[in-house]
């Protein structure tokens, strides 16, 4: 239905649900606009169409257009990351690390010119290895 009491066209339309993601309440296409007799003027953001009494105009400003488009530029950017992160998320396989398996970057190997020199005078058991042939500095 589209007008007002004094001037108004009211038409049954058979149309299709579709269940997706987006911001958009109704999609009205060419087989509409031919049941009402409707006119897109796409340059001034009007929808025109003949009646009984005077001309019925559906409008819009270019700001609030402007607004719209960005609103579903961003749900529509929002939606397709989303989607790309689930099929990322799906597609990987998680890898957890062995950490009880020796490698050659975590083996330590000391050089032969090492000395034992002892941390704690009460415990023996305490040293650490210093290389042998470091300067006097």
């Amino acid at each position: 239905m589209f007008g007002d009491r004094a001037n108004f066209r009211s038409e049954v339309l058979t149309f299709k649900v579709v269940d997706f993601l987006g911001s958009y309440h109704v999609i009205l296409g060419w087989p509409c606009y031919a049941k009402f007799m409707a006119i897109p003027i796409y340059t001034y953001l009007k929808l025109k169409m003949p009646e009984p009494n005077d001309v019925i105009t559906v409008g819009s400003s270019f700001s609030h257009a402007y607004t719209c488009d960005r609103e579903h530029y961003e749900l529509t950017t929002v939606i397709s990351n989303s989607t790309k992160l689930l099929e990322l998320g799906n597609s990987l396989t998680p890898a957890v690390p062995y950490y009880n398996e020796p490698t050659s970057l975590s083996a330590f190997h000391p050089m032969e010119e090492t000395k034992a020199v002892g941390i704690d005078p009460v415990d023996l058991i305490k040293t650490v290895r210093i290389g042998t042939k470091l300067l006097a500095k």
